[in-house]
């Protein structure tokens, strides 16, 4: 019973439940920064995956109006449909990728027909920030991923 009010284990009293207080936070917040890199890895390989099928089957041909601009939506709307992730923006710009290298005019494009899709992925992490327990979580607004894929609009099949 001595050992107990102050002896040698009386000085350890409460010493567990001080360490649990102090890494309980951190442990949270290295959880929920795991959570939110492996969801962005997942919508990563998913958008790799249906950013390559939509611009392969939706921007070589689009249906309706053959133009820039309705490619550029139809397979906007495509990767859309197959992330359904509340957390991710989808963006897709259209160039013409067969203009000649040189502007001196002498040259001219192997393929005038040539067209750049650029496809990006903004992925907002959860929660947007918190303290607990002086532990602050900060995530950046958000994480980025682009994929390019260059295409003849005219000729199905042909992917540089």
């Amino acid at each position: 019973m001595s050992a107990l009010r102050g002896g040698p284990l009386g000085s350890q009293r409460g010493q567990m439940a001080v360490e649990l207080a102090v890494t309980i936070p951190v442990a949270i917040v290295v959880g929920l920064i795991v959570l939110n890199l492996c969801r962005f890895a997942e919508a990563c390989a998913t958008f790799d995956r249906v950013a390559f099928d939509a611009v392969v089957s939706q921007g070589v041909s689009p249906p309706g109006e053959q133009s820039a601009l309705s490619a550029a939506g139809a397979v906007r709307s495509r990767i859309e449909s197959a992330l359904s992730m509340r957390s991710c923006e989808v963006s897709v710009t259209v160039s013409g990728a067969g203009q000649p290298a040189g502007g001196d005019g002498l040259s001219f494009p192997v393929s005038p027909l040539l067209t750049t899709f650029t496809c990006t992925l903004r992925y907002r992490p959860w929660p947007g920030s918190f303290v607990i327990a002086g532990v602050r979580f900060g995530p950046p607004v958000s994480l980025t991923h682009v994929r390019t894929l260059v295409v003849d609009r005219y000729r199905p099949g042909v992917v540089v």
